[in-house]
């Protein structure tokens, strides 16, 4: 019998990440504790709190650059706990980071076409002739296109402005076609009009897939985020739509003010 292709309504009822009892010691001080959470297929979930609330070390957590001191990670019905980062990335989890993490001197498109080359079991083999990259010019410059970059194709990112580096690099974690994209900050030093423009980059490009989101801005968390996750001193005090998090009181008091106050 032929399979029916899983509707988007069953995507986002099915949890694709879980994380449970995932915590992590430091000598002594603890900067993830006991942290049990779900993340839906087809979904944006943000995380948030204030500084030194334990969002970046569980980012590091979920790929690996740290090991857990308990807990468990589960991701699309595999134990990843102990899987080493190259292994999680080839998994489909993409995690695009605070700085842009793109090669300032190449162009556009030939940020784009290195993680294109994964489609043709080349990866990363900067040695091969160039001609063999021609081929996904095309896929290239469509996705350039969907991210608003088409016309920089030829620029060199070094001489892109910050917001459209941003743009490119959301464009090269496309290519690599994730299952999970871990975005850690999108938005973060940008200026408010950059600040729009990635927000509704992200929401139109990334439209359907999963994201787990780390982000400062409330204005852009609560016009993407479908869940939201409160995080402060290492636990969740709160979970839920942004309605819910931003009238809870523990948020209040941990996170939101300072945010209103920035």
């Amino acid at each position: 019998m032929e399979s029916q292709p899983v509707s988007d309504a069953a995507k986002a009822s099915r949890c694709i990440l879980e994380t449970r009892g995932l915590t992590k010691d430091f000598k002594g001080f603890t900067a993830v504790k006991d942290i049990n959470l779900k993340v839906n297929e087809g979904t944006i979930h943000a995380l948030i709190g204030p500084n030194g609330a334990g969002k970046t070390t569980f980012f590091n957590l979920l790929t690996k650059f740290l090991t857990p001191s308990a807990g468990t990670i589960h991701f699309d019905g595999h134990d990843i706990t102990h899987r080493r980062p190259a292994d999680i990335a080839q998994r489909g989890v993409i995690r695009s980071f605070q700085i842009s993490a793109v090669f300032p001197h190449l162009s556009a498109r030939e940020n784009v076409r290195i993680a294109l080359q994964r489609q043709l079991g080349v990866s990363y083999q900067f040695w091969r002739p160039i001609k063999m990259l021609d081929q996904l010019n095309d896929k290239a410059d469509a996705l350039l296109q969907e991210v608003g970059l088409k016309e920089f194709a030829e620029t060199k990112a070094v001489e892109l402005a910050y917001g459209r580096k941003r743009a490119l690099e959301i464009a090269t974690t496309i290519a690599l076609e994730p299952k999970l994209m871990l975005l850690d900050e999108p938005t973060q030093g940008m200026s408010a009009e950059d600040v729009g423009t990635v927000t509704d980059l992200i929401g139109r490009v990334v439209k359907g897939r999963t994201i787990v989101m780390v982000e400062h801005n409330l204005n852009v968390v609560s016009s993407l985020a479908d869940r939201i996750t409160v995080l402060n001193r290492g636990e969740i005090v709160a979970e839920g739509d942004y309605e819910a998090v931003s009238t809870n009181p523990q948020v209040m008091e941990a996170y939101m003010g300072t945010a209103h106050a920035d």
